[in-house]
């Protein structure tokens, strides 16, 4: 592999800037595989099919952010070696997360398909669309250990600081997931198990492609096929810093299942319109969710090799940079809820559901860009255990009370239960604040004075 991206010297801004782009660009094309499979479902097959995708997706998003989030164990563990110039224990680091996740992804590949009628049970799946959502999430689930592969492949190439390979791979996979849909769902007409399948299809194409690229480059460490084992040592480091960022994700993620579980009992249309709204939703919160992956990366280098100052700095240039994109999504969403939502679906009245949910994220669109931010450069430093407590603390004191209180609020509307997510944005916000004034007064070493730092 091509020698891994140093962060710790230079300018700071350019760099970062450089690494998060294709970030976001590879997370617009995963963002593209629900989309399109949404749209094509939307334009070709009946509301049902697209409340089924909606419900379906919810899960497999969850899993798959589950994944990512244990993964940035091995990116953080990753950074922090490549920072101390310790890069030649990259082999062992990448063994054993190989190890690990591949037997995740076999055991959730067996007991997700196993269990997708009590999962669409639990998701109050509307009755008329039960059977769709459950073959969606048997097909999907089936396809877990694809899942798994690829996210674990993303988070060892940005711990090295390469965010380019995963856009490439990404890329590919995304013209066979649309070419899949349009053959599966408008050809043949297979609805939501067309969608499935074709998701499916192309992360394996995304694996393929980069193992293929793996073969062809040179690593900047040692690494063999008798690597690929069970390194207590090792495991237990990437576990102690994914295992609170994913279990946070985890609880998260069960919130957002919560929000579509009191939609579900709303009917299909409010069903599938705020499954076209979480479509839209992961397309403009496209440059906070960048910056978090990418700033992960780059403060995980800096503090490795003792240099916090580099961090807060990349922290408040990412806040900077994310809070202008922020402004101009609020106001698209805001004002432009109906042209937005109706990209995914033809109903009427799918469109206005999923445009008055979406008003609600408007709001959020505001706050991301310190939250996301702030979780990048927690996860960076190794503080995974705070970042698990916000997380928790977002979720289950205020995301889920709120949605609660706003289903019950008379008349229900989906902008009310909507704005369960911006109350706890700005919770979380408060606790990363507080938490950061505290770290700089308890920990001396992290502080701007504590070692030079470059101009942007």
């Amino acid at each position: 592999m091509k020698e891994e991206r140093r962060f710790t010297e230079g300018a700071i801004l350019e760099p970062l800037m450089r690494f998060a782009l294709p970030v976001m660009f590879a997370l617009f094309l995963q963002a593209m595989y629900g989309a399109v499979d949404l749209f094509v479902v939307g334009k070709f097959a009946a509301p049902e099919d697209v409340s089924a995708v909606s419900t379906g997706s919810q899960i497999t998003l969850t899993l798959g952010n589950l994944i990512s989030s244990l993964a940035m164990g091995t990116t953080v563990y990753l950074g922090h070696q490549i920072g101390m110039g310790n890069a030649k224990r990259g082999g062992e680091i990448i063994g054993a997360s190989v190890a690990l996740f591949l037997s995740v992804g076999a055991a959730l590949s067996v007991s997700v398909p196993f269990l997708a009628a009590q999962i669409a049970s639990a998701m109050n799946a509307p009755p008329e669309a039960f059977a769709q959502t459950m073959a969606y999430i048997r097909i999907c689930g089936g396809g877990m250990i694809a899942i798994v592969a690829y996210n674990l492949l993303g988070s060892v190439f940005r711990g090295m600081g390469d965010s380019s390979t995963p856009l490439l791979t990404v890329f590919v996979a995304c013209l066979c997931n649309i070419a899949g849909d349009f053959l599966l769902i408008a050809g043949l007409g297979l609805g939501a198990a067309g969608a499935a399948v074709a998701t499916v299809a192309a992360q394996l194409v995304s694996v393929a492609v980069s193992l293929a690229v793996i073969a062809r480059r040179e690593y900047p460490f040692e690494f063999r096929r008798s690597m690929i084992r069970f390194a207590g040592g090792v495991i237990r480091r990437i576990l102690k810093l994914g295992v609170p960022i994913a279990f946070q994700d985890l609880l998260v993620g069960f919130s957002f299942l919560v929000i579509q579980a009191v939609v579900n009992d709303l009917g299909v249309v409010a069903s599938a319109g705020v499954g076209v709204s979480e479509k839209v939703c992961g397309f403009i919160m496209l440059v906070p969710a960048a910056f978090m992956q990418s700033i992960s990366a780059f403060v995980a280098q800096n503090i490795g090799a003792g240099k916090p100052g580099r961090a807060l700095a990349a922290l408040r240039s990412s806040i900077a940079v994310s809070f202008v994109f922020g402004v101009g999504m609020c106001l698209l969403s805001f004002f432009g809820g109906q042209i937005l939502c109706g990209a995914f679906a033809k109903d009427a009245d799918i469109i206005a559901a999923g445009a008055e949910y979406l008003r609600a994220y408007a709001i959020d669109c505001l706050l991301t860009c310190f939250l996301f931010c702030f979780i990048g450069f927690y996860n960076g430093l190794g503080t995974t255990r705070f970042v698990m407590v916000q997380g928790i603390v977002g979720a289950f004191c205020v995301r889920i009370p709120v949605c609660l209180f706003m289903s019950r609020w008379e008349p229900v509307t989906l902008f009310h239960i909507g704005l369960s997510t911006p109350c706890s944005t700005v919770a979380q916000i408060a606790l990363c604040f507080l938490w950061l004034a505290w770290v700089r007064r308890k920990t001396p070493y992290l502080s701007e004075d504590s070692t030079q730092t470059t101009p942007m």
